[in-house]
């Protein structure tokens, strides 16, 4: 089985209804493949006439009736919109062997519809027909290509328009009139893809009870240096935090065994010693996990690199923003953290946590800077695919 390309489109009636998560968990949990790419589009009339013309391609007429009807959704679904509010679509693309034949299967086949929930479609789509057999109401919940051909020529043409019709769409939706709308940041972080579960799709669908809309989305390697400058203010706090916790170690580690007893003073000057030391360790320990390199040990050559470990960035948008979502994460230490929130649920340390968000608007805007959240990788990645071919 050859290695592959291929890809999954969220509709806008998907992303609507906050379905993105539970999405994301099959797709990832039922295939086993790669999450590579993402990306958010409000695609306009050019674009939805162009990908809409390529979903009818099979002859055989219990295929193609779907395929009519899914071009026919596109038309009607891509572009207009209600109240201001522009339909947005997220893109997803997995690499791995036979990646279309898995996709096309966990998706499902629209005509098939069961109630039992073994596909997306099944879950997530409705195919309904009046006595007739004329369909009344159709909402597919994803769309994914049928074979090899289709998912290169959508993916090339996705790529062509993602610049100009994809990225953070913070235009998309209209809020009213003085309402203090925010844009802040989410990093799903690397403990949820250490191997193929539903856990990233799990953190998503949580996050998606702060009635918030996705405007944004990037799979991204954050490099050495990325991950220094993201968490440098960290650095500080838990060089001086760490102080009094590394003293009262060492004392109870060095009176019993050279029978001394340490005074106040020289107890203080033992974690004035060790503190940074043992912060500098700890905040070295957050950029490896981040990143997949330890600063100390990373040659120079790789320091902007990308690195070897993987998060997903999501660009959240709505009133209050910031507090809305940091509800929901729950606080640093999951063993403190509430029932229900994210890190509850997902977290395993101070650390490994599951995932992390922005605690201000003004250090969203420094996030997502650092770790190029307008950088277009969804093209960069189709394009070289392909060119290898």
């Amino acid at each position: 089985m050859a290695t592959e390309l291929s890809y999954v489109l969220l509709t806008p009636y998907t992303m609507r209804k906050s379905r993105t998560g539970g999405i994301i968990s099959r797709l990832i949990s039922r295939t086993g493949l790669d999450l590579v790419a993402a990306r958010v589009f409000t695609p306009g009339a050019e674009l939805t006439e162009k990908f809409a013309a390529g979903q009818v391609t099979d002859s055989d007429m219990s295929h193609r009736a779907a395929q009519e009807l899914i071009q026919k959704y596109v038309l009607s679904h891509f572009t207009g919109g209600t109240s201001g509010t522009k339909p947005r679509v997220i893109v997803l693309v997995f690499r791995g062997e036979d990646a279309v034949k898995k996709i096309k299967e966990s998706v499902g086949h629209i005509l098939n519809e069961r109630t039992a929930g073994e596909t997306i479609r099944d879950t997530y789509g409705d195919y309904i027909t009046d006595a007739q057999g004329n369909v009344t109401y159709f909402e597919p919940g994803a769309l994914a290509p049928p074979d090899a051909a289709s998912a290169e020529r959508d993916l090339r043409l996705l790529a062509q328009y993602s610049d100009s019709e994809g990225g953070v769409m913070d235009a998309a939706i209209e809020f009213p009139k003085g309402a203090n709308v925010e844009k802040t940041l989410v990093l799903i972080k690397p403990d949820n893809f250490q191997f193929p579960n539903a856990r990233p799709g799990g953190v998503i669908d949580l996050f998606s009870r702060t009635g918030l809309y996705i405007i944004g989305m990037k799979v991204h390697h954050m490099s050495c240096a990325q991950a220094e400058e993201f968490y440098g203010p960290v650095l500080a706090v838990l060089q001086d935090k760490l102080r009094g916790r590394a003293a009262s170690i060492a004392k109870g580690a060095l009176e019993p065994k050279f029978e001394i007893t340490f005074t106040p003073e020289q107890e203080k000057a033992l974690g004035d010693l060790l503190g940074p030391i043992t912060g500098r360790e700890n905040w070295e320990d957050i950029v490896e996990f981040m990143s997949g390199r330890r600063p100390s040990t990373c040659p120079a050559d790789l320091r902007n690199a990308p690195g070897t470990a993987k998060i997903v960035a999501l660009i959240y948008q709505g009133v209050d923003a910031v507090a809305k979502i940091r509800e929901v994460l729950g606080p640093t230490d999951p063993s403190k953290a509430p029932h229900g929130t994210i890190r509850r649920e997902y977290g395993q340390s101070i650390m490994v946590n599951a995932a992390h968000a922005s605690d201000a608007a003004e250090n969203a805007v420094r996030e997502t800077g650092i770790i190029q959240i307008n950088e277009n990788n969804f093209r960069t990645l189709i394009e070289a695919a392909y060119a290898k071919q």
